[in-house]
């Protein structure tokens, strides 16, 4: 976490997790809460399923008008870019967000990687003048996302009021399953390049040629060709000056590995927080878990290894 782009003399972000159990809770919680925002002048944006949204827009009368309104199962299908969006959304304006995940019928990976969005949200959001309620439905969270969901909030809301969660975990020391277990080895069919700086437009048309020959949609292609060079591009510049980089087919994705024998992890973040506009780093890695379906990162004895994990069928 950046800490210097908390302010501490300006209104900042309250997170606060709405576990519910019924329509009829969700709209007692939810649009008393809305109505109060719109009354002091925030700009307010709902995310949950398309009927819960008519419930709220009846509730809520003519007000239903003032709201902006987003279906999840759009909103929320990539964890970063649904981070990326909430900073453009909440940036430079008082709001309130009131977002629902989908969980069912998601992958074990995708449940984590959304586990931890909700983590980090409490510090890429941290400066902004933003009241962020997010939604459990409890007939339907698993129990893993229910029990997350007091260690990734410092605010818990229910029909009683709001109370501050003990269990609350700062986003850089939250622990996931997998986390610290070294990845595992290459598929034994993997493609090795090395690459130094004159080899980096080499690298980019390898990566490419690879990517179309397992059959890669041509949109995801430049996807895997821009993820690839910006860290590898890292790694030259700010790392060894050389790498390599590996490549396999995986169940219906390509996986790329760099490797940078110079690399190591300064930031306990990284790459899930937007960088500055006017900063001149940082962008390597938050640009790669945009395109990317899951960006993994280990410091180990052969240096820094960045996985790069890409879908083929877009």
């Amino acid at each position: 976490m950046r800490r210097e782009r908390a302010r501490s003399d300006e209104e900042s972000l309250k997170h606060v997790a709405v576990p519910y159990d019924s329509d009829e809770s969700f709209v007692d919680l939810i649009a008393p809460r809305v109505r109060s925002a719109l009354d002091d002048g925030r700009r307010v944006l709902v995310v949950t399923c398309a009927a819960k949204l008519s419930l709220l827009a009846e509730a809520l009368g003519r007000d239903a008008g003032r709201i902006d309104s987003r279906v999840s199962t759009s909103w929320y299908g990539h964890p970063y870019r649904t981070l990326a969006a909430y900073h453009e959304y909440t940036r430079g304006r008082r709001t309130l967000v009131v977002g629902e995940p989908v969980w069912t019928g998601r992958s074990e990976r995708e449940i984590r990687e959304l586990i931890r969005y909700e983590s980090v949200l409490n510090a890429a959001l941290r400066p902004a003048a933003t009241t962020m309620l997010c939604l459990y439905d409890l007939r339907h969270v698993p129990d893993l996302v229910r029990d997350f969901s007091a260690i990734n909030h410092p605010v818990l809301l229910s029909t009683d009021g709001e109370v501050t969660s003990t269990r609350f975990v700062e986003p850089h020391d939250l622990v996931l399953d997998h986390d610290r277990v070294p990845l595992p080895a290459p598929a034994s069919r993997a493609e090795t390049i090395r690459f130094t700086a004159r080899e980096l437009k080499r690298l980019r048309q390898s990566v490419g040629d690879y990517a179309r020959a397992a059959g890669m949609d041509g949109n995801l292609i430049t996807s895997l060709v821009i993820s690839v060079s910006e860290i590898a591009a890292n790694s030259v510049e700010h790392g060894a000056g050389y790498g390599t980089i590996t490549m396999w087919p995986a169940e219906g994705e390509v996986v790329c590995e760099i490797t940078d024998p110079g690399g190591s992890l300064d930031d306990p973040l990284p790459g899930y927080i937007p960088p500055e506009p006017e900063s001149p780093r940082g962008y390597g890695l938050w640009i790669s878990r945009q395109l990317c379906d899951l960006v993994e990162l280990r410091t180990e004895d052969d240096g820094l290894r960045v996985r790069l994990h890409l879908r083929t069928e877009a």
